[in-house]
């Protein structure tokens, strides 16, 4: 029997039914997830943080110290003089205050109340070390370096008149420049250039808070003087670091500790010293080496005589250019080698003169100098590169360096 037409659309209606609940069920559901208020997680931003200290609960001023300022005088208004003598006695082991310098900066870190209570105290030794003196509870002092970072950066240059001026006239860090004669002191004769010659260096940038603070060290580079091509490339063996032709040849050459024996050091050298006969204070850029008369003196390395004659309060002075970055001179002597005279080339450890006390001298010593790009250098901290080529066992290891970095110079 034949069903009637309403049972037939049933199936239809239902199906129709189930769809719009679903429709107005989805409906309702979207309205109050819509109206229920959805809470974003606050982003709380991480205390700063200055040396290593957290600020959570504190300010820091910087300073930057000022001529003739001394800890006392930075303090004074703000840690109680009893601290301050604490600070300059009981930490003298980790850091000197004596030695806080014009134009360093400075930092108090100080509590966040009405009090501005001194909590800690910086010193910046230089753009790198700093020294923390924590004054919350006890004194306590560390010392710490700032995050570094190094970049690689490549320059070059063709020299029209002077290496300086290329560096200047290429708007390039001089100190670079002065890094790079370092470099080939002992193989580029910097006074001899010629124009035309030219030179490629890869070398580090030093970052401190985003901000270049210095060239840490040239990795390798290429100099091309009066037709020769001279190569270099920094190489660590044995825990220090030094340059070496494509060879392995090292570019440096050693100096002597000392330009004579059997003696010892009766004056250091110093910025303020007594004179011993003008009895003024003035700076004595030398070491003396107390001796008894006629002692051979002998050169320091090899060299070039560039003066040789009484020089006025020095006496017998003799003065030997070792390459264009190192200069040495030798005073109060009270003779010279036999056939010794200026113009004469002179090898590392030979007798060039003997101890007198020719000139203003109280008796018999020699007044020792070295000189770097012209500037005095303490005699004593001039440290003497190695001269010895790369080890055997390590060659494969910078031959590998070398072709590496000969690959980025040829660049």
């Amino acid at each position: 029997m034949q069903q009637p037409k309403r049972f037939k659309l049933l199936p239809s209606l239902i199906a129709l039914f189930a769809v719009l609940m679903i429709i107005a069920l989805t409906g309702i559901f979207l309205y109050y997830q819509r109206a229920i208020p959805v809470k974003t997680p606050i982003k709380v931003p991480p205390p700063p943080v200055a040396y290593g200290i957290r600020l959570d609960s504190m300010d820091i001023v910087y300073g930057t110290v000022a001529n003739n300022q001394s800890l006392s005088s930075i303090l004074s208004a703000h840690v109680a003089g009893g601290m301050i003598d604490r600070i300059a006695g009981e930490t003298r082991e980790v850091f000197d205050v004596r030695k806080i310098k014009a134009g360093n900066r400075y930092a108090r870190i100080i509590s966040r109340d009405t009090t501005g209570r001194t909590l800690y105290f910086i010193y910046e030794i230089n753009p790198i070390d700093f020294v923390v003196w924590d004054l919350r509870d006890s004194l306590k002092v560390h010392k710490e370096k700032k995050k570094v970072t190094r970049l690689i950066r490549t320059a070059t240059g063709t020299i029209k008149s002077s290496l300086w001026n290329c560096f200047v006239e290429n708007r390039l860090d001089v100190n670079l420049g002065l890094a790079l004669s370092d470099v080939y002191a002992w193989t580029v004769d910097f006074y001899d250039l010629q124009k035309g010659d030219n030179f490629k260096v890869i070398y580090e940038e030093v970052f401190v808070d985003d901000k270049m603070v210095g060239i840490d060290r040239i990795l390798a580079s290429e100099f091309q003087s009066n037709g020769k091509d001279y190569f270099a490339y920094n190489f660590e063996q044995e825990g220090k670091g030094a340059y070496f032709d494509e060879n392995g040849q090292s570019l440096q050459r050693s100096f002597l500790k000392a330009p004579l024996k059997f003696s010892r050091i009766s004056s250091r050298f110093s910025k303020a010293r007594m004179h011993p006969i003008l009895r003024i204070v003035r700076p004595h850029f030398g070491v003396d080496y107390s001796a008894p008369r006629g002692t051979p003196v002998v050169a320091l390395g090899n060299g070039h005589v560039v003066e040789l004659g009484f020089h006025g309060g020095y006496g017998r002075f003799i003065s030997i250019r070792h390459n264009s970055v190192y200069t040495t001179t030798y005073a109060h002597l009270s003779g010279y080698a036999k056939g010794l005279q200026s113009g004469s080339n002179v090898s590392q450890g030979e007798v060039i003169g003997y101890v007198g006390s020719s000139g203003l001298a109280t008796g018999p010593h020699l007044d020792f100098r070295v000189y770097r790009n012209g500037s005095p250098i303490d005699p004593l901290k001039l440290e003497s590169p190695p001269s010895r080529p790369v080890d055997a066992k390590d060659m494969a290891r910078f031959q590998q360096l070398v072709a590496k970095m000969e690959a980025e110079l040829r660049k």
